[in-house]
């Protein structure tokens, strides 16, 4: 997973490693994953930076669209503005100068600014019966940006540079904008929400240890001295305004609804006091029923100690002391914001210009809850009767993906040096037992009543879903999910730092006893990567295929991963009879399965896992590293929607500011490359 190509393929035909392709799979298959830099060409990083941090190379499956009935594979970079930048001032260019370089999780230039890599998550949009669909590309430090289905090219960013607000007011052309991988559109007003937040300086300075514990000393010596307190408090106060008024940072979020065609229309959110919500670690998901909107504090964590990975190249000691100071864990719960979709009626947002403005129009209360797990990725039923909101939610507990395995780092077990080889990939030694949770929540009060179930073998570090609803609204005509599949990663030794160990050994939450988990499974089993199907109404495990663990006659291990599940719906002839199977389970979960030997792409009976796959197909120049999320379309057709940022008119504002050498680098490296409105641009 941590071995990737960046190359473009066209039309390439998988071939059948085992089984047979089933006659009635149909449509495309969209799959993501970071590749590296522009001066990586793939995975590895060089660096060692997390396997995450990398420029998206879009995947797309033709199933079934070839005289045999083959799959065809057709990739794509996306191709941002800054992605066209970050490629001319790559090392050993005349621009080198102002490059970018990797920060942990993110890359950053202080010329340039922060790169939009495109890695995530896609969203599917039809905002008419008579339209195609639309498809977005998302990523959690970016606008979401569409892209053409067919030839899979980046077009237009949703939203102009002006009408987001970044984190923090840099002069700089590519700002840092925070908003959420996981965009919902809803079909039922054919609307996309998605947010815009900031984190202030104070927020991030509260993620550092040491700042806490010197915080702690404070109060603790306020109580004492509370005259000296407050004349420091009213010192400190000019510098806190100044930083303010400079950087521009503030904590906020703001609520954003698009129709596809217009600008964007933003709502400011604040908790039931008025005061402006404040994030901890990310926003990575947010959900939509038919009366609210669900807003989650997810468990990606974000802080300096991520940006501030590695900065004593030559200094291994002076790294681990760095990060021990700056490193917590992440919280062990959730902080979830519950916004009544009819107070967005009564409020009038702000739009165009205005609404990347620090103030907006009048504000609207969400409601904060909180549940006791880390929640990383959700889901909420359409139907909220009575007010109360369904939501199922994965709990990826005391295992940390914002961690990844460093030079530095040593085995939890053994004390010795983890493999040079594994640098780069996220430290999915799971500090404890997954969860997965159906919480009922009244959307008036708060109040929620939660069933949670695990599985000793199933869910170590389950990851990613998919369900039939992500691709057929209509198969739910009552509203209600009733079968989630989710991926789990497992458990690997090898991938569980001391750090980690330390970091999580006080997990509060904790199902497996400290020495057990140490002590782990024998090689080979126990803890194996899966794919399962929850049946949400009795939470329990349906179904479920854990990912073979086996020893080759040679000695060596062939351990097979899950990863980038999609569920694809049986397509049946307009002429059959209705089907008797339940729609939920009437269709295929397609799957990337990573070995030490091999990549490839599996097939499963949805509703029947446990059979294995049906089929295996692979290809040699098919080469993803760390997959991450998917989707499918039934067909795709040339994007032709209207809307379209023009990149010259949102960048040239932000242009004003710099010096000449970064002008030039635009008009000679990146206008260039990028395509024109075919239309005039939308007017903010």
């Amino acid at each position: 997973m941590l071995r990737a190509s960046a190359a473009e393929l066209i039309e390439e035909q998988l071939v059948v490693v085992e089984g047979e392709i089933p006659a009635d799979l149909q449509g495309h298959l969209f799959l993501i994953a970071p590749v590296g830099s522009v001066s990586s060409d793939g995975l590895p990083n060089p660096d060692d930076s997390h396997v995450w941090n990398g420029n998206g190379l879009i995947h797309r499956f033709d199933l079934n669209q070839t005289p045999g009935g083959g799959i065809v594979l057709t990739t794509r970079l996306a191709r941002t503005p800054c992605f066209w930048a970050d490629l001319a001032t790559r090392p050993g260019s005349a621009a080198a100068g102002l490059g970018f370089s990797d920060w942990g999780m993110s890359r950053f230039s202080v010329h340039l600014g922060m790169r939009n890599q495109l890695n995530t998550a896609f969203v599917p949009m039809r905002f008419g019966p008579d339209e195609p669909t639309r498809l977005l590309l998302t990523f959690d430090g970016g606008r979401p940006y569409e892209i053409d289905p067919v030839t899979l090219q980046v077009v237009t960013p949703v939203g102009t540079n002006v009408e987001w607000r970044p984190g923090a007011d840099l002069p700089l052309p590519f700002p840092p904008v925070l908003s959420t991988a996981h965009p919902v559109f809803d079909p039922a007003t054919a609307t996309l929400f998605t947010v815009n937040y900031g984190r202030s300086t104070g927020n991030f300075l509260d993620t550092i240890p040491l700042v806490d514990r010197l915080d702690r000393l404070a109060g603790a010596v306020a109580q004492v001295f509370r005259p000296l307190a407050q004349l420091a408090g009213l010192l400190l106060a000019p510098v806190r305004s100044l930083l303010r008024r400079r950087l521009g940072v503030a904590d906020f979020v703001h609520l954003l609804a698009w129709d596809g065609r217009g600008p964007l229309r933003r709502w400011s959110l604040v908790d039931e006091r008025g005061e402006p919500l404040r994030i901890d670690q990310t926003m990575h998901q947010i959900g939509v029923s038919r009366d609210y909107l669900v807003l989650a504090d997810t468990s990606l964590k974000f802080g300096l100690e991520q940006l501030l990975s590695r900065p004593f190249r030559r200094c291994p000691a002076l790294n681990r002391l760095l990060r021990r100071l700056l490193t917590r864990p992440q919280k062990p719960d959730t902080t979830l914001y519950v916004v009544r979709r009819g107070d967005l009626s009564s409020s009038a947002p702000m739009v165009g210009e205005k609404a990347g403005a620090a103030e907006t129009g009048s504000p609207v209360i969400a409601r904060r809850l909180v549940i006791p797990l880390e929640v990383g990725h959700f889901l909420v039923d359409w139907a909220n009767p009575g007010g109360r909101i369904s939501l199922h939610a994965a709990h990826e507990c005391a295992t940390d993906v914002s961690e990844w395995v460093r030079p530095e780092d040593v085995s939890a077990l053994d004390g010795r040096p983890l493999d040079p080889a594994l640098r780069g990939m996220i430290a999915v030694g799971a500090m404890d037992l997954g969860r997965l949770g159906r919480y009922e929540i009244d959307g008036e009060t708060g109040a929620f009543l939660a069933r949670t179930l695990h599985d000793q073998s199933l869910t170590w570090g389950i990851g990613l879903y998919t369900c039939r609803r992500d691709v057929d609204p209509s198969a739910a005509p009552d509203g209600r999910l009733s079968s989630i599949y989710w991926q789990s990663l497992g458990f690997w030794a090898d991938l569980l730092p001391e750090f980690l160990r330390r970091l999580y050994a006080d997990y509060p939450h904790r199902l497996v006893p400290l020495p057990e988990l140490l002590e782990g499974p024998a090689a080979g089993g126990g803890r194996p990567s899966a794919l399962f199907r929850v049946d949400t109404a009795t939470m329990t495990i349906a179904d479920a295929y854990p990912f073979p663990q086996r020893q080759l006659a040679g000695g060596e291990w062939q351990t097979w991963v899950c990863n980038s599940p999609q569920f694809v719906p049986r397509i049946r002839p307009a002429a059959a009879p209705a089907a008797a199977a339940d729609p939920d389970t009437d269709g295929w979960i397609l799957c990337v399965a990573i070995s030490e030997q091999a990549k490839e792409l599996w097939i499963f009976d949805a509703a029947h896992l446990a059979l294995g796959p049906l089929c295996r197909l692979a290809h040699p120049r098919f080469d993803p590293g760390y997959t991450i999320h998917t989707t499918w379309l039934e067909c795709i057709e040339p994007r032709s929607a209207a809307y379209c940022v023009d990149a010259r008119a949102d960048y040239d504002p932000r242009l004003e500011r710099v010096p000449d050498v970064v002008r030039e680098l635009f008009e000679q490296h990146v206008y260039p490359h990028v395509e024109p409105c075919p239309r005039p641009p939308v007017t903010p």
